[in-house]
């Protein structure tokens, strides 16, 4: 016996339903997920090349611009050679506010980057070369410094070498991928 026409509507409306949220569900089951470190930002640490802005508040003499050197030291009046590398900016506020109470009574420091070291680009995009870092940088963001992608350009892969690490790693290319200051950036050429 033939089913009405409404009750065959029905049955149709709800599998199309249950097969599209079906759909949705699977496909966020299987979306890439990116690398932990990649999409989580980690605190700045000092490196090699940043120019700080130190002031120290009533005491002109002490306040003013400086680099940290290759050693990853700043030479700083009174106290000398202060540890800056490896360091974030309140630490680094921390240790110099420290070694200047031997000789200020309750020192009041405050410290902050003036100019972050400069990353690094290259492979297929038009200009490789270094450019300046700024807050938040992405690898699009990078990229589009650097003139764009070439025509043969991949991507969806980024090889990235953080400063002081010996070897490159390779990440999904996002929106959200970080640059952190001194990277080293490679875009690779895609394969067809």
């Amino acid at each position: 016996m033939p089913k009405p026409i409404w009750h065959t509507r029905r049955t149709l409306l709800l599998g199309v339903s249950l097969s599209a949220g079906a759909g949705l569900l699977g496909g966020c089951a299987t979306m890439p997920s990116t690398p932990a470190d990649v999409s989580q930002p980690t605190e700045y640490r000092l490196g090699p090349g940043d120019q700080l802005r130190i002031t120290v508040f009533n005491e002109a003499e002490l306040t003013g611009q400086f680099v940290v050197g290759s050693q990853g030291t700043i030479s700083y009046p009174l106290v000398g050679t202060v540890e800056a590398a490896g360091l974030t900016v309140s630490e680094f506020s921390e240790q110099l506010q420290q070694a200047l109470s031997e000789y200020i009574r309750q020192p009041n420091v405050s410290v902050e980057v003036a100019n972050y070291r400069p990353f690094f680009i290259l492979g297929e995009v038009q200009r490789p070369g270094t450019y300046p870092y700024s807050a938040n940088l992405t690898v699009l963001n990078a990229v589009a410094t650097a003139g764009g992608f070439t025509y043969r350009a991949n991507r969806n892969r980024v090889f990235i070498r953080h400063a002081n690490e010996p070897d490159e790693r390779a990440y999904p290319l996002t929106i959200a991928t970080p640059v952190m200051p001194g990277d080293t950036i490679r875009i690779g050429e895609r394969l067809f």
